[in-house]
């Protein structure tokens, strides 16, 4: 069986706390990851869901690492040939700018789960080959 790796990373600060962006995203990853499962199970792909958190040091070196998505291990923005940006954050993330996601001119905060299936399908595409 093939298998489909979706990741979501995300800030997790001590308290052990995300911001709504980052939590909101990992929702949707869960429900696009729930769909695709379904989807793609008869042609025997599985889809494994992982998660990956920053820490605070690693966050403060680079805040636009918190809330990607990675679809077969490429970037979510490479599969969907979509651009990425950043905005003011809140919580955890304090006052920093956090990733975005730039679909025909609508920015995303929280990923949404449709853009994660569309990511799945594609590499998911790349993983089906004829039988013998």
């Amino acid at each position: 069986m093939a298998e489909l790796r979706i990741r979501w990373q995300r800030l997790v600060d001590d308290a052990g706390k995300t911001c709504g962006r980052c939590a909101g995203t990992g929702d949707e990853v869960q429900e696009a990851v729930d769909l695709l499962r379904v989807a793609l199970a008869p042609l025997n792909i599985s889809v494994i869901a992982e998660s990956s958190h920053l820490g605070e040091a690693e966050f403060a070196q680079d805040p636009l690492e918190s809330n990607r998505v990675w679809v077969a291990g490429k970037p979510l923005e490479e599969w969907l040939k979509v651009q990425t940006g950043q905005s003011r954050c809140c919580g955890p993330c304090g006052d920093n700018d956090c990733r975005t996601v730039s679909v025909a001119g609508r920015d995303y905060e929280v990923v949404p789960k449709e853009l994660v299936v569309k990511a799945g399908l594609l590499a998911a595409a790349e993983l089906i080959t004829p039988s013998e």
